[in-house]
């Protein structure tokens, strides 16, 4: 046997293998999906590493295609990831897109704590109430004095030009005439002035 004949003989033992292997890995690959909470990294690794088998095998993916199924695999968390790196429209490889997700994703777990954050202030609308419900009972409680005697009150109050009681000095009649006079001068001796 010729070395070229051996080889066609290899292929045709060993490549319905590689066939029936090929067909495994890309099932595996379009059917990947990333469960809800699990981590970034394992599922883009082993995605990466169905890429790689797949390239090995003689069926090398086209970039764009392989970034696309990685990003359609992701759960529904990463949804606003997928919908910014779409609108950038960001060229990068496969390990730079899953340090951009592990990046994400540090960020996706820190918001479940502001949704705590949020559910224990509704206890303490909670306990407002019951606050206010105290103030309230309290404060009908508190007996109101009903009736009874008036003081006079002092409607005008006491005029600080004179200081006799009953008026403001806005209305006190000494006041009055003393501003009447100075407008008499003032007007006098303008007159004067003129001529």
């Amino acid at each position: 046997m010729d070395a070229p004949t051996m080889i066609l003989h290899l292929k045709e033992l060993f490549g319905a293998q590689s066939r029936v292997e090929r067909y495994q890995i890309s099932k595996a690959l379009f059917q990947c999906k990333m469960a809800e909470g699990s981590s970034v990294n394992t599922h883009v690794l082993k995605m990466i590493g169905y890429i790689e088998k797949l390239a090995e095998l003689g069926f090398v993916m086209d970039h764009e295609l392989s970034i696309d199924l990685v990003l359609q695999s992701l759960s529904s968390s990463f949804s606003q990831f997928v919908m910014n790196f779409n609108m950038n429209q960001k060229d990068m490889t496969l390990p730079e897109l899953l340090n951009m997700l592990k990046t994400a994703e540090g960020c996706l777990k820190k918001e479940p704590s502001s949704v705590l954050v949020v559910s224990s202030s509704k206890s303490k609308k909670k306990s407002f109430k019951k606050i206010k419900n105290k103030k309230q009972k309290a404060s009908t409680n508190v007996v109101k004095a009903k009736g009874g005697v008036k003081k006079k009150s002092n409607d005008k109050g006491t005029c600080f030009n004179c200081g006799i009681d009953g008026h403001w000095k806005r209305n006190c009649p000494s006041y009055l005439a003393s501003l009447k006079e100075k407008r008499l001068k003032e007007a006098g001796s303008s007159d004067v002035n003129k001529e």
